[in-house]
């Protein structure tokens, strides 16, 4: 495996390769992101990984300067997982100047987490556009863990005519069902075991639509309540529709509950895909 941080080296050993499958990560690896790429070698002979803690979508009073950062461990998992190259620019690589040529996302990126965390998508979307044009890669794989941001960047892709395939992987989730994220070490030993309730309430509502109940409002306020309860602080909990991310209507068949939460100072996110008969 190689580990390259220069634009100009990276292009030149990646100039051979026909058929390139990336997954850009922000380091401080497990094992999601690992099925990611095992997820990536199905597709391609050729895996790039990339590690940047993008500045852009942080926020000024968010965790950038505590995001950990885990390099040499990184690189040993990902060696282990058998990928090719990885990609590892400094700041000043990626954003060589101020950055004044910005993607903006579509409109959905302003609700949900974009709603308590105002430019968030817009800093996903620019980094991801600038790593796609450095690797080029033929196809991109990103967790459904991050729901919002694998919408934002399939209609990135779409409207901007990107000529890479957008492919989705599934949440990986601890024993118990707590979604695997690289905050959850922030956690204390009891916030831990606590931080189950969130995918409980996640699964009493899948449960709920599939029982037959179109109460939308109420499935979430009784969630919200429920985690306030326990001494949660919920940023929302909402069922949309999963491909436009709308909220979700009475006939609607293909939904994803989506939450974020916080417990103590750590901002928890999980969703659920839910598919109904016609």
């Amino acid at each position: 495996m190689e580990i390259i941080s220069k634009i100009p080296v990276l292009q030149e050993r990646l100039q051979p390769e026909t058929d390139i499958a990336f997954v850009p990560t922000m380091g401080n690896l497990h094992e999601g992101h690992l099925a990611l790429m095992a997820l990536a070698k199905k597709r391609s002979k050729c895996v790039v990984a990339s590690i940047f803690v993008n500045p852009m979508q942080f926020g000024p009073q968010e965790d950038l300067a505590k995001y950990p950062r885990t390099l040499a461990e990184d690189c040993h998992k990902l060696q282990a997982a058998g990928v090719d190259v990885v990609f590892t620019p400094t700041e000043q690589t990626l954003y060589p100047e101020p950055q004044q040529v910005l993607v903006e996302p579509p409109p959905i990126a302003n609700e949900l987490c974009g709603a308590y965390r105002p430019g968030h998508f817009r800093g996903v979307a620019t980094v991801v556009l600038k790593l796609f044009n450095i690797v080029t890669p033929s196809v991109a794989v990103f967790g459904k863990k991050d729901y919002q941001q694998l919408h934002v960047i399939r209609s990135m892709v779409r409207q901007l005519n990107i000529p890479v395939e957008v492919v989705a992987g599934e949440t990986m989730r601890a024993a118990d069902g707590l979604a695997l994220s690289s905050r959850n070490g922030f956690l204390s030993e009891t916030q831990r075991d606590e931080a189950v309730r969130l995918f409980r309430n996640l699964e009493f509502i899948m449960h709920a639509l599939v029982s037959g109940s179109r109460d939308f409002a109420f499935l979430e306020n009784n969630a919200k309540a429920e985690l306030e309860k326990y001494g949660w602080r919920v940023d929302y909990f909402s069922i949309r529709h999963q491909h436009s991310l709308s909220p979700a209507q009475v006939a609607d068949t293909d939904l994803v509950i989506l939450a974020a939460c916080w417990l103590g100072g750590t901002r928890l996110i999980d969703n659920l895909e839910v598919f109904l008969p016609a």
